[in-house]
């Protein structure tokens, strides 16, 4: 269950790093309320999920799917680049994620 709950955190910090462009600087009502509930649950769903995975483990994950999704989404939602550098970049993210759960 913890990793379910990690899992699930880790998609609502995408939903919260996306939902800062629409905030436009938190001055848009409903995308900054989005925005902000999605951030107190993330961090709600890390905090119980590291109550039974290792802090670091769990911190890494969390970072790793935000940061891998948040940037999956701007390139295919908001043009940004996908070259073969940043997409073997995004892989070294996974590799390194990978390791902490391999090698506890």
């Amino acid at each position: 269950m913890p990793w379910i709950m990690l899992v699930i955190a880790g998609l609502l910090e995408v939903g919260w790093a996306v939902g800062l462009k629409y905030t436009q600087g938190f001055t848009r009502l409903a995308p900054s309320a989005a925005t902000i509930v999605a951030i107190v649950l993330s961090m709600g769903l890390l905090g119980l999920a590291a109550r039974q995975l290792p802090i670091g483990t769990a911190y890494a994950v969390w970072v790793g799917i935000g940061a891998i999704g948040t940037a999956i989404f701007g390139m295919a939602v908001f043009g940004e680049s996908a070259s073969p550098a940043r997409i073997a970049c995004l892989g070294l993210i996974v590799v390194g994620i990978a390791g902490l759960k391999l090698f506890k």
